[in-house]
């Protein structure tokens, strides 16, 4: 079976990591991505090369100058083949080498743009990494113990919701039949996110805080749990998940969300007492039989160590498959490219 995107051409002019991972996602499901990078390259390929092939496999390369004459007409070239350009650069840099629909519309009324960026295409080059999103989002500021410092999640969450998120605009546009020009920010992406927490301020003034161990605003008990050997995560959505941890437990009382929400300390101090006679590994066991959503926290290598069905062979690499499965169609997990390679 083809991929779900056979016969769609798609032209990269990313760096590093969020315009990359939109793509490769997309060249997973059987999209021709070509990846236009300036004559020194990505700068991931710099980082290393398992970096870039993470992020590159099944794509071809060419070089272009963007900025010269020849650059530019070989582009239009290959935007009058193509479907879409994703392209992840300042604002600036954008429009100055007419990578946005306006620019490129002489050469395919259908070509679909989308800009990546920091905070908007017409938002201005202020520097936007992953981290400073955070930041200036307030991801940073609800991150961590609520007696030390903010703290930044463990991978970059930004850089990868905002490239999930344009390749859904990429893909939205171009179902559309209508070229046009798509617009996508990390900051708007990274808010969009907040949702919950942002309608409780918006429409309720609650100002989201950081809860020891992660605990869940609204939901009790919902955090992790230190317990003999390692640490739990406990996730008590509603009554029926509570009744069964209690059963497991000999726990007893707040029967209801509202009391649980209503008397946290109590409720946390109790459970806490509970899950420390026993380890986090066998909570899990006892825990899942009875329905409830617990699992002992884990390592990355303990996790691809769990799951070898996720690990896939590209060319000389091994990486983590595709994320969407499709009944009947398994990606082709090709090598990343060399520099230049389909030029």
């Amino acid at each position: 079976m083809t991929g779900p995107l056979a016969g769609i051409k798609i032209l990269e002019v990313g760096a590093v990591l969020a315009g990359p991972y939109a793509t490769l996602m997309l060249a997973d499901l059987g999209a021709e991505v070509t990846k236009i990078e300036p004559p020194a390259g990505d700068i991931s390929r710099q980082v290393s090369a398992t970096y870039f092939a993470s992020l590159n496999r099944g794509k071809r390369s060419i070089c272009l100058d963007l900025a010269s004459e020849p650059g530019r007409r070989r582009l239009g070239e290959l935007v009058a083949e193509s479907d879409a350009l994703l392209v992840n650069l300042k604002p600036s840099a954008i429009r100055k080498l007419g990578l946005t629909y306006a620019a490129l519309r002489e050469f395919n009324e259908r070509i679909v743009c989308v800009a990546l960026t920091g905070f908007g295409l017409y938002g201005g080059d202020e520097p936007a990494f992953d981290y400073v999103i955070q930041a200036v989002t307030g991801v940073a500021a609800m991150t961590g113990d609520p007696a030390g410092p903010p703290t930044l999640p463990g991978y970059t969450s930004v850089d990868n919701s905002t490239g999930l998120t344009a390749a859904l605009g990429l893909l939205a546009q171009v179902h559309s039949g209508r070229g046009g020009q798509v617009d996508v920010s990390m900051r708007d992406v990274m808010l969009s996110q907040l949702n919950y927490h942002a309608a409780a301020y918006l429409n309720d003034g609650v100002v989201p805080r950081r809860r020891a161990f992660g605990a869940h605003p609204f939901y009790v008990p919902a955090q992790l749990f230190p317990t003999a050997d390692g640490y739990l995560a406990l996730f008590v959505t509603h009554d029926g998940f509570w009744r069964s941890l209690c059963a497991e437990t000999s726990l007893t009382g707040w029967e209801t969300m509202a009391e649980r929400a209503a008397d946290r300390e109590a409720v946390i101090a109790a459970v806490s007492a509970v899950l420390v006679t026993d380890t986090a590994a066998n909570w899990e066991t006892r825990l899942r039989r009875r329905g409830v959503p617990a699992a002992a926290v884990r390592t990355l290598a303990q996790a691809l160590d769990e799951t070898p069905e996720a690990v896939v062979q590209a060319g000389p690499y091994r990486q983590v498959r595709c994320s969407i499965g499709v009944d009947g169609y398994l990606p082709d997990y090709r090598r990343a490219p060399e520099l230049g390679e389909h030029g």
